[in-house]
């Protein structure tokens, strides 16, 4: 069975899909979520009413062109006021493995992969192929560490995951390493994710901030322009 991974759109004037996200995600069950933003003391009944049909005819548009590159597709539709809340209970309904932060591209020749402090892989990999492509030069496997007293610790990390990888079929000049000492974590993963295409990471703890400035994968994307997979680590 594909895994499952949620394409969340912001209604009702979605950025377009690049077709190279749309190939890449051609092997999987793609859902796709239509996130209507209300104002406050509108009701999501009203709203439906009133632009429900036109809001599932550009969903439908959307999957058409997943189904037409290959995917098995299905969409949700919800008006509400908190797009993460929605996000969080149709991936856990859906029983998504990952997410998708889509951003404009028109190819991807590197890709960030930042890692967590233990090496786990689980379905990393997967989701780092599916957004290779042929033109893809450079995976580099990136940890942050806090103070030079971790920085072995770090190292052994991305180095077992860069074995893993290679044991699993990756190409041994394609994939690199990278570690950073750091007290801010994310910002160091913004400042390196500048300089690449693509971002495949785990999902991050949830913080008091993320309703504020918008989770880690949020920031990548709309700082950088990269198009970013969230992968669910507990699926």
């Amino acid at each position: 069975m594909a895994d499952t991974i949620l394409v969340p759109l912001e209604l009702p004037d979605p950025e377009p899909l690049s077709p190279v996200l749309v190939e890449g995600l051609s092997s999987l069950t793609v859902v796709v979520l239509g996130h209507y933003d209300l104002p406050e003391q509108t009701p999501a009944s009203s709203a439906r009413e009133q632009f429900g049909e036109t809001a599932q005819a550009t969903l439908d548009e959307v999957a058409d062109a997943f189904a037409d590159a290959g995917a098995s597709v299905r969409t949700r539709l919800v008006f509400g006021k908190d797009r993460a809340a929605a996000i969080r209970q149709v991936a856990d309904e859906e029983d998504c493995a990952a997410e998708l932060d889509p951003a404009p591209t028109e190819g991807i020749r590197r890709i960030l992969v930042p890692l967590p402090d233990v090496a786990e892989l689980d379905r990393l990999p997967r989701f780092i192929r599916i957004l290779s492509e042929d033109s893809t030069q450079r995976i580099t496997l990136f940890h942050v560490v806090e103070g030079a007293e971790r920085r072995e610790q770090g190292e052994a990390v991305v180095t077992e995951t860069r074995e893993r990888l290679i044991e699993e079929g990756f190409d041994s000049a394609a994939v690199d390493t990278l570690v950073v000492e750091g007290d801010e974590h994310d910002e160091e993963i913004l400042r390196v994710a500048a300089d690449y295409d693509a971002v495949v990471m785990y999902e991050p703890e949830s913080r008091l901030g993320d309703r504020v400035f918008g989770t880690l994968a949020d920031r990548i994307a709309d700082e950088t322009g990269d198009p970013v997979i969230v992968v669910n680590r507990d699926y």
